[in-house]
């Protein structure tokens, strides 16, 4: 096998400064909303358009709650299926209790929260040592990781609903790019079960004008994320960029996503890919 060129990790994705724009962004998509649009099914089982607004705005609303406030309310989890299954009671739970909320009054609620919510981000220090990104792994996380999974969090939710309404937009690689470039941390929990030598590499590239390439390279029993690729990598593997975001939030099944994908080298390293969570879920 042979010795990987020293690649680096990937450089920091810094997005608070993109909180008040993708804000934005949402509130015209509301605001340019019909009655029946509202109600339009989206990816997210048993939600329709405004359900996915509800979620966001909860997401605010927790988020302040909590980070800035330090209001706690709840349980703890101990496991990831512990977690899961908490998260998912918590959010049934404020969607079917919010939905007696107009969508004018939601729209104004998500205007003062969203708004909120993009000051507070803005105002840490993102080079500090947070708490966990746990789709990316158990260890405390720099805070601007866990800045930029909450970007990316209220990046595919307003995808979900251009998507649900058919109004396309928040793609370009402004919003988009940096929504990869987060979601890509989740390559080496993904692997953490699969065993190889080390020096064992597989790169990922995300084609398309907001995608890029990245890589993990199997040393001391574990994976590592890094930028770009070695010369020889043992599985590479391409997937076009919009049906990659769609495969990390679970808005697409594995096997819709494998027919777009290519491969090179060891394609049953490569499929592992498949696997890949980049959402709480």
């Amino acid at each position: 096998m042979l010795n990987n060129p020293p690649l680096e990790p990937p450089p920091p994705v810094l997005t608070a400064e993109l909180f008040p724009g993708l804000l934005a962004e949402l509130l015209d998509l509301l605001r340019a909303l019909s009655p029946n649009d509202w109600d339009m099914p989206t990816v997210c089982e048993g939600w329709s358009v405004k359900d996915v607004a509800l979620h966001l705005l909860g997401g605010e609303i927790g988020n302040l709650s909590k980070r800035r406030d330090d209001h706690t309310v709840g349980g703890t989890a101990k496991t990831w299926d512990e977690l899961v299954e908490y998260l998912s009671h918590w959010n049934e739970t404020w969607v079917d209790a919010a939905r007696r909320i107009s969508p004018r009054l939601l729209i104004d609620l998500l205007e003062l929260s969203g708004g909120q919510m993009a000051d507070y981000f803005a105002a840490l220090d993102p080079f500090e040592k947070g708490s966990a990104v746990t789709w990316a792994g158990p260890e405390p996380a720099p805070v601007w990781l866990d800045i930029a999974r909450e970007y990316t969090e209220r990046w595919h939710h307003q995808q979900h609903i251009r998507d649900a309404v058919g109004v396309p937009g928040a793609k370009s690689p402004r919003w988009m790019a940096p929504a990869l470039a987060t979601f890509v941390w989740a390559l080496p929990r993904t692997f953490r079960a699969v065993s190889a030598p080390d020096g064992t590499s597989l790169t990922l590239t995300l084609s398309g004008d907001s995608g890029g390439r990245w890589s993990i390279l199997r040393g001391d029993e574990r994976w590592r994320l890094v930028a770009g690729a070695p010369a020889h990598p043992d599985a590479e593997v391409t997937l076009p960029d919009d049906i990659a975001w769609r495969l990390f939030t679970h808005s697409i099944e594995p096997r819709f996503a494998r027919k777009e994908m290519t491969f090179g080298g060891d394609m049953s390293l490569g499929l592992n890919v498949l696997q890949m969570t980049s959402i709480i879920a």
